[in-house]
């Protein structure tokens, strides 16, 4: 496995963790809520208007309100410290965009209303093949290989100069001006955001991975609430 390869799977590794540790603080915030005469689980099933069912009201609005709010208080918080870093003019994200989605399909998407496909078609177009995207960033194109990753699709940027420079940089859409918006992104050496990414990936996984507990908690939750 090459360098990137094991960086990605030391991330998978570290996100597990995380993951497990996050749960920990989330049932602890709700086993601190819980009425202390109550015996049960937050997933048991309580009659209407019981404590067990107030126990569960209370907890789906704070999992809905109080925590999430700190985490979207936290995802912005990242972003702007993102603004503090400047593109480095390597040109990797022109030369190299990815997606899960075929042109066909992001045509059908971006038909269908979808904004980020409508400007990803507006700025990139497909590499003819796999070995041809491969001579812009190998180690990506190996670590894919090697993870056997579902069917990924390469784009290029066709306004790129010679000298790496956009030949249409006023009027690049958001999402260039944006890139990368996302701390998980795989990103070069070169790039002017590794630092960036560096540096939040940890609070970024734990977000991440609350957004995910959150989640399957409230959707648990509300099927005894019905």
């Amino acid at each position: 496995m090459n360098k990137l390869g094991t960086s990605v799977e030391n991330l998978r590794k570290k996100y597990r963790e995380i993951f497990e540790k996050s749960v920990e603080e989330i049932q602890t915030r709700i086993d601190d809520i819980k009425p202390e005469d109550l015996t049960g689980d937050i997933f048991d099933y309580y009659e209407s208007d019981s404590k067990g069912r107030q126990w569960q009201e209370h907890t789906v609005d704070m999992l809905e309100n109080d925590i999430s709010k700190e985490v979207y208080r936290k995802f912005q918080e990242i972003l702007a410290y993102r603004k503090t870093f400047k593109c480095s003019g390597c040109a990797t994200c022109c030369n190299l965009a990815c997606s899960e989605f075929s042109p066909e399909e992001l045509k059908q998407k971006a038909e269908s209303g979808d904004n980020f496909a409508r400007q990803f078609l507006s700025v990139f177009v497909p590499y003819s093949s796999k070995e041809e995207a491969r001579k812009i960033y190998p180690q990506y194109i190996e670590m894919l290989d090697e993870s056997k990753e579902d069917d990924v699709y390469f784009y290029h940027c066709p306004k790129l100069t010679a000298d790496k420079r956009c030949s249409d940089y006023e009027n690049r859409p958001q999402i260039c001006r944006d890139f990368p918006d996302n701390p998980l992104s795989i990103l070069p050496e070169t790039c002017g955001f590794k630092q960036w990414k560096d540096e939040v990936e940890p609070v970024t996984l734990m977000l991440h991975a609350m957004v995910e507990i959150i989640e399957y908690y409230i959707d648990k939750i509300k099927l005894n609430l019905k």
